[in-house]
């Protein structure tokens, strides 16, 4: 049983797969995915976000992705890939091992939303 922030985060980066922005566009190409932007409302004001994601704050995470709750969003769907990323990649690690453990299958992490950036990734203002 994890005891740390760090072990955490360990076990959660064992757990979920990591996802080059290159190999995340081509899978957002193809369609039936799921993009989730993890970040607080402050960080997207002043960055924008991946084009097309949902932002769920990470401390909501579990409420909206899961089909028994009252505040669950319906754009989460055990069947489609969900790509979740935040500023540097630990809120998406821990946020893709909370969504596999709700019966998630293919979850990726695609770091940090800086890296999508300049990777040359779409952007919204929000």
């Amino acid at each position: 049983m994890p005891s740390s922030v760090k072990d955490l985060l360990a076990a959660a980066n064992s757990s979920v797969p990591t996802i080059s922005p290159q190999d995340a566009k081509a899978l957002i190409e193809g369609g039936k995915v799921l993009v989730v932007d993890v970040r607080d409302g402050t960080e997207l004001q002043s960055t924008g976000k991946v084009q097309g994601a949902k932002h769920v704050s990470r401390g909501m995470l579990e409420f909206r992705a899961d089909p028994d709750s009252p505040y669950y969003d319906n754009a989460f769907d055990r069947e489609k890939t969900v790509i979740v990323y935040c500023a540097s990649g630990g809120r998406s690690a821990l946020a893709g091992k909370t969504l596999q453990d709700l019966g998630y299958k293919d979850v990726r992490n695609l770091g940090g939303f800086k890296g999508w950036a300049e990777s040359g990734g779409a952007v919204e203002k929000v």
